[in-house]
C-alpha cells in the first residue's frame, strides 16, 4: 500500500459551518444510533478490521472506546478550534498502528486509501439514517451540502484529497467499487453485528447488577440497528441477513423516533459537546 503523506493536513481548514446540516444532526440522538452501522462498514475493510482486531480495546472496554469515539465525532463538528487539535490527535494515535491482515497483507492505519475509507463511510450512513429516522429524507441539494460538509471534516482530519472524491457524483462510483472490491465479512465486522455478542457491563453499579438481563436486549437492539441502517450493498458484501420482517420493524421504529425524539428536552436529545456548542451559538459566543 501507499505510504505517501496526505496532500492536505489539518492546518488552515475549518470544521463544518454553524447552522449547517451536520450541525443540526451530528450531535442528535438519532444520528448516534446510526454510528454502529458506519463502524461496522469501516472494519469490513480487511486493513481496518485487522487494525481494530489487533490494536483496539473494543472487546475489553467497549464503553470507554465508544465514549471516546463519540467525543471525537462531536469535536469534528462542534469543537471549533478544537477540531483541528482532534484531527492531529487522531493521526498521532493511528501513526503506529500497522501489521498484517487476515490474508497476510501488510497494512498501516494511515495508508491514505484506508484512512479515507474510514471517513467515507459516514456519508452514506447519515443519508440512510435520515431516510429512516429523520423527519424526511434529504433533498438532492441537501445531500450535496452534507457531502461538502463531510469533505470539510476530511480536511480537518488530514484525509488525502486524492483518495476521497470531490463531489457526490464521483463519490457513488468510488463507494460502490469499495463495497464490491474491498469489503468482506471480517472477524470484527461479524462481532459488531452479532445479536448475542459478549459485551462486558458498563461501569455503572445498577446497570452492572442487571447486566445479565440487559445484555441480550442491548446486543440484539444494537445488531438490529447496525444491520438495518447499513446500505444494502454493504450489508450483502459483509454477509449480513436482513428479512422483510426486520425491515418492517425498522420502519415502525423510525416512525416512533420521528415523533418522540423531537419532543425530548435538549439535554436528552443532544450529546454534551453538541449541547454546549448550540447554547454558545444561541448566545452569540464562539
Amino acid at each position: 500500500m501507499s505510504t505517501q503523506s496526505p496532500r492536505h493536513t489539518a492546518e488552515g481548514h475549518d470544521p463544518p459551518p454553524v447552522g449547517g446540516i451536520l450541525w443540526a444532526v451530528a450531535g442528535e440522538l438519532r444520528s448516534v444510533l446510526a454510528l454502529p452501522a458506519a463502524m461496522t462498514m469501516q472494519v469490513a475493510h480487511p486493513a481496518v478490521g485487522a487494525g481494530v482486531d489487533q490494536h483496539s480495546v473494543f472487546r475489553t472496554d467497549p464503553w470507554g472506546r465508544g465514549e471516546r469515539s463519540l467525543r471525537s465525532v462531536q469535536l469534528w463538528v462542534y469543537g471549533g478550534a478544537r477540531a483541528e487539535t482532534e484531527g492531529h490527535r487522531l493521526r498521532r494515535l493511528h501513526a503506529s498502528i500497522q501489521g498484517v491482515d487476515a490474508h497476510g497483507r501488510p497494512y498501516r492505519a494511515l495508508d491514505p486509501p484506508v484512512y479515507a475509507w474510514v471517513h467515507a463511510t459516514g456519508y452514506p450512513v447519515y443519508l440512510r439514517a435520515q431516510r429512516y429516522l429523520g423527519t424526511r429524507p434529504f433533498t438532492a441539494a441537501e445531500e450535496r451540502q452534507l457531502y461538502g460538509e463531510w469533505l470539510r471534516i476530511g480536511r480537518v482530519l488530514g484525509i488525502d484529497e486524492r483518495e476521497i472524491p470531490g463531489s457526490v457524483e464521483e463519490f457513488w462510483p468510488y463507494y460502490r467499487a469499495m463495497v464490491r472490491e474491498r469489503l468482506e465479512p471480517t472477524v470484527v465486522a461479524r462481532e459488531l453485528a452479532e445479536p448475542d455478542a459478549a459485551v462486558p457491563p458498563p461501569d455503572a453499579p445498577p446497570v452492572r447488577l442487571l447486566w445479565p438481563l440487559l445484555r441480550p436486549l442491548f446486543t440484539r437492539f444494537r445488531a438490529f440497528l447496525t444491520v438495518g441502517l447499513m446500505p444494502p450493498d454493504a450489508r450483502e458484501a459483509i454477509g449480513l441477513e436482513w428479512t422483510p420482517g426486520q425491515e418492517r420493524r425498522l420502519r415502525w421504529f423510525g416512525r416512533a423516533a420521528r415523533v418522540v425524539v423531537p419532543l425530548l428536552p435538549e439535554r436528552l436529545r443532544y450529546l454534551p459537546i453538541a449541547r454546549e456548542a448550540r447554547r454558545h451559538a444561541r448566545a452569540g459566543r464562539p
